[in-house]
């Protein structure tokens, strides 16, 4: 199949007007956050407790713009926790660069993530969220590097570095 330049721009229209109007991600979907996690705060104090970025991707499982995320750049030693409850997720050391514009990782820390199924975007794919409260992290991939060959593609904001101590 061949597909030219204006039905890929029709393409790229057609699925932003549908993210616009909610078909993409609709507000009665049940989310990963809603099931029985540890860690629970209602909707009101995870909204005082987040700023509205981390608020939109932990808690409504949006996605920040990739290139966006300052922990795309780092490389010291240590741990990336969850955002939300400190819980941790990922070892620095598992960490690289995918190109993707997300903070990518090959594997994760065991007991720190859960998954499930998401089927938006017209696809369905592995969604990763923190095991401790159930904020959205980001997707899990099959084209990472060895030893596992996934990439843990998560969303910066939903994320706080905690550097080794020295």
């Amino acid at each position: 199949m061949v597909v030219d330049r204006r039905s890929l721009l029709f393409a790229g229209t057609a699925l932003g007007a549908l993210a616009a109007f909610g078909f993409l991600h609709p507000a009665d979907a049940v989310k990963a956050s809603e099931g029985d996690f540890p860690f629970k705060l209602s909707d009101d104090e995870w909204k005082a407790k987040l700023g509205p970025a981390a608020y939109d991707v932990l808690r409504q499982e949006g996605t920040e713009r990739p290139f966006t995320s300052a922990l795309n750049d780092e490389k010291r030693a240590g741990t990336y926790v969850c955002a939300a409850c400190d819980h941790p997720l990922f070892a620095s050391q598992t960490k690289y660069e995918s190109g993707t514009g997300w903070p990518s990782f090959y594997t994760f820390i065991e007991g720190g993530i859960g998954t499930s199924v998401d089927d938006s975007l017209f696809m369905t794919r592995t969604e990763v969220h923190c095991s401790n409260c159930g904020g959205h992290q980001g997707h899990v991939f099959e084209d990472g590097p060895e030893p596992t060959g996934l990439r843990y593609c998560i969303n910066g904001v939903s994320l706080r570095f905690e550097p080794q101590a020295a």
